[in-house]
């Protein structure tokens, strides 16, 4: 018998090794309260610690449906002590038979058995911190050895929940960005949103009344935090239905922000919160570091580019530009504001350094 909470943590594994998502995934999860949350825990564990898994399996060769259930089982032994490792291992074994992998089974139950939990000695620190080699390489490159492993433990642990809320009540904690609390008790009658993402919204100084571009908006909480500082906003994304139905108190505007904008006026603020790699949110969306490939990074820079190029157009004299990322890499930062044009002046946070998501943006003012 496999509990539910197990069966649909596999699924989604599977699911997301395959190109799913696996927020939204864990979203429309049909559980109860319980399974719900050993399913997130498993699905987030088993993604985060991906590599010292694989390194304590030790079974390189294997199908992709035996070796979530090795890292399913893995994670439960290594990680989780309120689970007893008889548990692990057995529903382990039934997840490879439900597979239509019975001939594994006997691999699966002998390699589960022999691991023991406690402190272990990792081959390199790509595995101690479960990244992929040259994602460790740039980090220590860009940010040295110390930071670059601050961010990478970051990365391994469930992020902090920030919530916006008109002021001060139970279970909130304030932080340095007004309107944004710290979670301390969930749930909370409060829209959730990274204190990164907040603060990023800070750096448009918005006033009353300001005409807003937000030019990439979708889902749409910054956009929102806008609304809710007193901005016109008119909120643009590239797909209607990724803009949340929250932002219809607002214009919402189809376009491909890489092309001429459809605009004849000019805009007080812009913000170009430009699609890209996400690297600085591995904590919240761990698939990201086994899907993310180098030559990914120009393929982003040349959109973020385009982007940033169009929007500055549309800046109005006198005006305010904020391009921001929720990325750590240089290609999609500082480098696409170089090749954009202008002064800016330019911000970022790191996860594990500074609370919440990495972000980096960067402040563009026309004359």
């Amino acid at each position: 018998m496999i509990s539910p909470a197990r069966a649909a943590a596999f699924d989604i594994l599977l699911r997301v090794a395959r190109g799913a998502w696996a927020s939204e995934l864990l979203r429309n999860l049909d559980l109860d309260e319980r399974d719900a949350r050993l399913a997130s825990e498993l699905v987030y564990g088993v993604l985060r610690r991906q590599a010292q898994l694989d390194y304590r399996v030790g079974k390189p060769r294997l199908d992709l449906e035996v070796r979530l259930a090795l890292r399913l089982g893995a994670y439960q032994i290594l990680y989780l002590d309120r689970i007893p490792k008889h548990a692990a291992v057995s529903e382990s074994v039934e997840l490879v038979k439900r597979a239509k992998k019975k001939s594994a089974a006997g691999l699966v139950n002998a390699v589960l058995r022999r691991l023991e939990p406690g402190d272990h000695d990792w081959p390199d620190p790509a595995t101690r911190y479960s990244l992929p080699e040259w994602l460790w390489v740039r980090w220590v490159a860009q940010y040295g050895e110390q930071t670059a492993a601050q961010m990478a433990e970051a990365s391994l642990r469930p992020p902090e929940v920030f919530v916006r809320a008109p002021g001060a009540a139970p279970g909130l904690e304030p932080t340095e960005v007004p309107g944004c609390y710290r979670a301390l008790s969930l749930p909370q009658p409060y829209r959730q949103q990274d204190i990164g993402s907040q603060w990023v919204v800070t750096l448009l100084e918005i006033k009353p009344g300001v005409r807003l571009l937000d030019l990439c908006a979708a889902p749409g909480n910054k956009t929102a935090t806008a609304l809710e500082l007193g901005a016109e906003v008119f909120a643009c994304d590239l797909h209607l239905h990724r803009l949340r139905d929250f932002l219809a108190a607002c214009p919402r505007v189809v376009l491909d922000a890489t092309r001429p904008l459809p605009f004849r006026q000019k805009f007080d603020r812009i913000l170009v919160d430009a699609p890209c790699s996400g690297t600085g949110t591995l904590a919240r969306n761990p698939e990201i570091k086994w899907r993310l490939r180098p030559e990914d990074l120009m393929d982003l820079q040349r959109r973020q580019v385009a982007i940033l190029r169009q929007a500055r157009e549309a800046l109005a004299p006198g005006g305010r530009l904020v391009y921001s990322t929720c990325s750590l890499e240089r290609e999609e930062n500082e480098e696409v504001v170089a090749l954009a044009g202008g002064l800016a002046e330019t911000f970022q946070r790191l996860p594990g350094v500074h609370a919440g998501d990495g972000f980096f943006a960067a402040v563009i003012r026309s004359s």
